[in-house]
């Protein structure tokens, strides 16, 4: 159990069952754009390269990192509950870190479907990394907007928050892109 003052409410695990779900939903968000913008780069960089890979490695190549990029989530979130709780997370504490984890993993569905199809020649594998980079930017956008969508804010600020997640967004992954190229 967490350990806080009496008469503190213990952020980690609220006593109000409400509370429970917008953190939830943040550790699920937070997951999937780390794993997004891994999957990106990593489209990305094979789109630059395309003609020396091979469907099979191309799959090898985008399951390792997303995979990579999701223990280290989950091995985060995991030094984090030690931290807070001071004790290591089991239970549902520790299946809700496996399910986080695992909710990165869902974005790499519809890239490796492509990337398949490209396998049995049905499409080009340039293709399938070009579109594949398209549904890692469309998922980064939309997870923007259910981001601002219900914000109790002016149209305005959630304009400019729209912009400077965009904004954000290709600095980290022309970093990614820089990274992974060389």
């Amino acid at each position: 159990m967490a350990m806080t003052e009496p008469g503190t409410p213990d952020p980690i695990s609220p006593a109000d069952p409400a509370e429970v779900a917008p953190q939830m939903a943040v550790s699920f968000l937070k997951e999937r754009v780390y794993a997004t913008f891994t999957g990106l780069a990593i489209v990305l960089v094979m789109y630059r390269t395309y003609d020396h890979l091979t469907a099979a490695y191309a799959v090898e190549i985008l399951v390792l990192g997303v995979v990579a990029v999701v223990l280290a989530g989950f091995a985060s979130d995991g030094i984090a509950h030690l931290a807070v709780h001071q004790q290591f997370p089991h239970g549902k504490d520790l299946r809700m870190l496996f399910r986080v984890a695992l909710s990165g993993l869902g974005t790499l569905v519809i890239p490796l479907i492509l990337i398949t199809l490209a396998g049995i020649d049905v499409l080009a594998l340039d293709t399938a990394l070009l579109i594949a980079g398209y549904v890692y930017i469309a998922t980064l956008g939309l997870i923007g907007w259910l981001a601002v969508r219900n914000a109790r804010i002016t149209w305005w600020q959630k304009l400019a928050a729209l912009v400077t997640l965009a904004l954000i967004g290709l600095i980290v992954l022309a970093i990614q892109v820089l990274a992974h190229s060389h």
